[in-house]
């Protein structure tokens, strides 16, 4: 107990507490900080003081980038370009190049020449930095071009997002600036005209850098196109247009500038304005301003889903943007994005001969994937993700090795092999596109919870004149709720929705409830954009401990049913009704067959399911292990009590026949190869599917069926629904819908055509 040892020391009492706090706190360091959550305090910048005999270099990134802030380590010394062996090569070293480069700390570093062969001299080898030195070319070496490396052995680096606070750009080599990657703190767009200063996001304004602590705008006399194209992307908009330059022009006149010291010289197709290189130095005349006299202006054009509009105006729920084009011969495939937490990120996917399918992750690099993501109506890609990071599709493998060139309106009118030979949905390519900042993280916050990802929801509102956070009303709330929360903070997918919250006491200010009726489709970027009751508030239990809570995570599961088993397996049988009772307990015959004589026979549509878990955490039932219901006849574990839907519709929609099936064996059936299975029903074991394995329900298990004794020969729809109660977060719900045409005679049953979706082909 702390109170006798605090009672012998009261002075040490804080210090003890403080320490424990410590302890708490760093148990939940591995999860990191999410958007809006204060960071640790980062030290402010100071120039490096280098003494003369230190070897001027100057750093940047190249090569084949996933990311805007990595690449292959170049070094310019000597007037020449050069490269950085691997041997020896540490995480200290790689700490050494970030901070250089004026990035907060570095990731990680790899070697083998990751990022593709550079060229000219190996300038480094055998480096032994401690990680403390203020330049490369301080850290102990060989010494500088003294190497027995080849390019194969060229050393790369992923430095963070963050850029040092105050970090000011140091050309030491000026008669070579247009060699270097432009280094600043931050880069933005300052709307200057009242009428954008109040919509959001913000499309046309300066454009403004940040360095040595100041916003500086950039003169315009060697601005281009290119570098509006950079600068929108980087936003967030997938394009660029004019503006009325007379406008600016006035407003210039009456403020005075304060311009960075160089331009800028961009090809437009970088990722990010850090992946530009300097331009010219800067010519300002003896008034302060610069040879053309005014400050750059860009003016974005937003994509469909982020139409700028006044500040409190923006209602519409997001709608992924789906692009038609007409590339492939004799079709017209679409691109979509699927499996990823927020709005602009996911698995690539195209369609090709009327059927979804990925692109292997060969050569898969930022240029095409912003390709994709400015299709799409949104900004470059911030990442290029590879190995089936967000999730592995079904079906074919459409495109490999892509290359494109940037300016490409589709990516399918990249060069590509059409072979795809070798490649398997462990290598499906994904992206991270940038988007517009909304500001719709500021009006939601999760409070008392144990860590930055749960906690009861508080929302933002305005009463009375004035903004106020108050909680959420939990009668109704679920998973859909739960997932628009956990994007709109940027803490990824819903993991749990909670319909009480007593044990995270929330701020006291905000017990009150200011939001009820909340109902979600789960794809809305912001949980004012779901249908809710507004002012007219309606909350019988009140909130405080009752009020809404979640607890959101970076990976979900995502069930696919696999449709060509369920046509091959399709068959009819005639079953009597005394083999029938244990299902007929469970309710897995039409309500019709309670009349049934026990020597009768039910008509029965039969078929497999295999169910694969293609998401990036196991599927675990929601409800734990001490509330899994045992049925004696089946003798088995209901660990949901509803896993599927089988539903048959007639061709105008009308359902004819139904039939479910609880999870009474959620299991590991097979996984792909090198997957270890880990859930087995058998002796009360854990229930779940691992990722990359899948569960078979075969045909001859019970409910495994749809009653049809009461349905007309005819042509129907058949339907099969995955988790349709939502009860356990996926990544990716709409591909846990299967539609087949069925046609039965009176005697046999045809099922074909079955595909994923909610279209029917």
């Amino acid at each position: 107990s702390l109170i006798p040892l605090c009672g012998h020391y009261p002075r040490c009492c804080p210090v003890i507490l403080l320490l424990l706090l410590k302890l708490v706190l760093a148990q939940y360091e591995h999860l990191g900080y999410p958007p809006g959550y204060p960071d640790p305090e980062q030290e402010h910048y100071t120039a490096p003081q280098l003494t003369a005999d230190t070897p001027r270099i100057q750093l940047r990134l190249a090569g084949d980038k996933r990311k805007h802030n990595e690449g292959r380590v170049e070094v310019f010394y000597n007037s020449e370009w050069g490269t950085v062996c691997d041997d020896d090569f540490n995480i200290h070293a790689a700490q050494v190049v970030c901070r250089e480069l004026g990035y907060v700390e570095a990731i990680s570093w790899s070697p083998s020449s990751k990022y593709g062969k550079g060229q000219g001299p190996i300038w480094f080898d055998n480096l032994h930095c401690s990680g403390k030195e203020r330049t490369l070319a301080l850290c102990p070496s060989n010494g500088i071009g003294v190497s027995d490396c080849k390019h194969s052995e060229d050393v790369g680096v992923v430095c963070s997002d963050k850029r040092i606070p105050g970090f000011k750009f140091v050309n030491t080599l000026h008669n070579h600036v247009e060699n270097l990657d432009i280094q600043v703190e931050d880069v933005r767009i300052r709307a200057i005209l009242s009428s954008y200063r109040k919509r959001i996001p913000v499309t046309e304004g300066y454009v403004e850098v940040k360095d040595g602590g100041k916003w500086k705008q950039i003169c315009n006399t060697e601005w281009t196109e290119f570098n509006s194209r950079v600068i929108c992307g980087m936003f967030g908009f997938p394009g660029e247009r004019k503006y009325n330059a007379r406008v600016y022009k006035m407003f210039a006149r009456r403020r005075k500038p304060t311009f960075w010291d160089f331009s800028v010289n961009c090809t437009g197709n970088e990722a990010h304005l850090s992946s530009c290189k300097l331009g010219h130095a800067t010519l300002l005349k003896s008034n302060g301003t610069c040879a053309g006299g005014l400050p750059v202006v860009v003016s974005c054009v937003p994509g469909r889903t982020f139409a700028a509009t006044p500040m409190m105006g923006f209602r519409k729920a997001f709608k992924p943007e789906v692009k038609i084009v007409s590339i492939f011969p004799l079709q017209q495939p679409l691109v979509r994005l699927r499996g990823g937490a927020f709005v602009g990120e996911g698995r690539v996917e195209v369609l090709k001969n009327g059927e979804w399918g990925t692109i292997c992750d060969d050569n898969w690099n930022l240029l095409s994937a912003t390709v994709v993501c400015r299709e799409l109506g949104f900004g470059t890609a911030k990442e290029a993700l590879s190995g089936g990071r967000l999730g592995q599709g079904m079906g074919p493998v459409h495109m490999n090795e892509v290359k494109c060139s940037g300016f490409e309106k589709s990516i399918t009118d990249c060069l590509f092999n059409k072979e795809a030979l070798g490649c398997s949905h462990e290598e499906d390519a994904a992206v991270r596109c940038n988007i517009p900042a909304m500001g719709f993280q500021e009006r939601l916050r999760l409070s008392g919870g144990r860590n930055p990802y749960e906690g009861r929801v508080e929302v933002l509102v305005e009463r009375n004149g004035s903004l106020v956070w108050g909680t959420v009303c939990s009668e109704g709330w679920g998973t859909m709720e739960a997932m628009v929360v956990c994007r709109q903070l940027g803490l990824g997918f819903a993991s749990n929705a909670f319909q009480e919250t007593w044990y995270w006491p929330g701020e006291v200010s905000a017990d009150a409830v200011v939001m009820s009726g909340v109902r979600c489709s789960g794809t809305e970027m912001s949980l004012s954009h779901c249908l809710h009751h507004g002012d007219h508030l309606n909350c019988p239990k009140g909130g405080g401990r009752n009020a809404a809570g979640v607890s959101c995570s970076d990976t979900a599961p995502d069930l696919v049913l696999n449709p060509q088993v369920v046509e091959q397996t399709t068959y009819m049988e005639d079953r009597p009704m005394f083999m029938l009772q244990c299902a007929y307990e469970e309710n897995c015959l039409t309500s019709t067959s309670g009349q049934t004589p026990a020597n009768s026979y039910r008509r029965l549509l039969r078929f497999s399911s295999q169910i694969h878990n293609n998401g990036q955490a196991d599927f675990r039932p929601k409800a734990s292990r001490n509330s899994w219901v045992w049925h004696e006849c089946h003798r088995h574990y209901h660990s949901m009590e509803v896993f599927t839907l089988y539903d048959l519709f007639s061709l105008n929609g009308t359902k004819v026949a139904e039939g479910h099936k609880a999870s009474f064996c959620l299991e590991d059936s097979e996984c792909d190869e090198g997957v270890e299975k880990r859930y087995e029903c058998a002796n009360f074991g854990e229930q779940g599917i691992t990722v990359s394995c899948w569960d078979t329900y075969r045909h001859d298990i019970d409910c495994q069926w749809v009653d049809i004794t009461d349905v007309k020969p005819g042509d129907y729809i058949f339907q099969i629904v995955i988790n349709p109660n939502y009860e356990v977060p996926e990544t990716d719900y709409s591909n846990n819908i299967v539609k087949c045409r069925c046609r039965y005679d009176g005697h046999r049953v045809w099922m074909y055509s079955c595909h994923n979706g909610k279209t029917t082909q």
